[in-house]
């Protein structure tokens, strides 16, 4: 069997997935490289910098950024994509009539509601705006393609109490 045939791979990235879907939501913390427990290595001359990745557990913006890098995770495999995560994100992240208006808005719109597009972002960034009214607004900004050919997206996700996702637009809410 090919290394890199879907049947090959599909049962370690699944588990692997479906653990750190498991601590991010039984254990109520954010994936994160504890500083503690990394192991610094002199920089290499030719090497890129390394990158960081950090979140605070409770803070709606890394919530709002766990669930667009896990919901992104999930179907960015073009020859694989995992519907099933797909849909226990959603369930867990979005209110239940959120996801009713988004399931309406995607059927007219013949496109992912999460991402408000038809194809998967190369990038993204989730920046904090403030709160709004019983609420809280992040922006989320999708990056895709690459090169001098990228198109940027920016949504406004509306977290409202009990940390779930009440409505995902390309306007503010403030």
């Amino acid at each position: 069997m090919n290394r890199k045939s879907p049947a090959h791979r599909r049962p370690g990235r699944r588990a692997a997935v479906a653990v750190g879907l498991v601590l991010a939501v039984g254990l109520g913390v954010s994936t994160q490289v504890s500083a503690q427990a990394s192991v610094h290595a002199p920089a290499k001359s030719s090497a890129a910098a390394p990158q960081s990745v950090s979140g605070t557990s409770g803070q709606v913006v890394t919530r709002v950024a766990d669930f667009y890098g896990a919901y992104i995770d999930a179907i960015d495999d073009y020859t694989d994509p995992d519907a099933t995560l797909e849909t226990v994100l959603r369930k867990h992240y979005l209110t239940p009539d959120f996801a009713k208006r988004l399931a309406a808005w995607e059927k007219k719109h013949g496109a992912d509601g999460v991402l408000r597009a038809q194809n998967v972002p190369r990038k993204w960034t989730v920046t904090d705006n403030g709160a709004v009214g019983n609420g809280h607004e992040v922006i989320v900004t999708l990056t895709f393609g690459s090169g001098e050919t990228t198109q940027k997206i920016k949504l406004f996700v509306l977290v409202e109490r009990y940390n779930h996702i009440v409505d995902i637009g390309t306007t503010s809410n403030r």
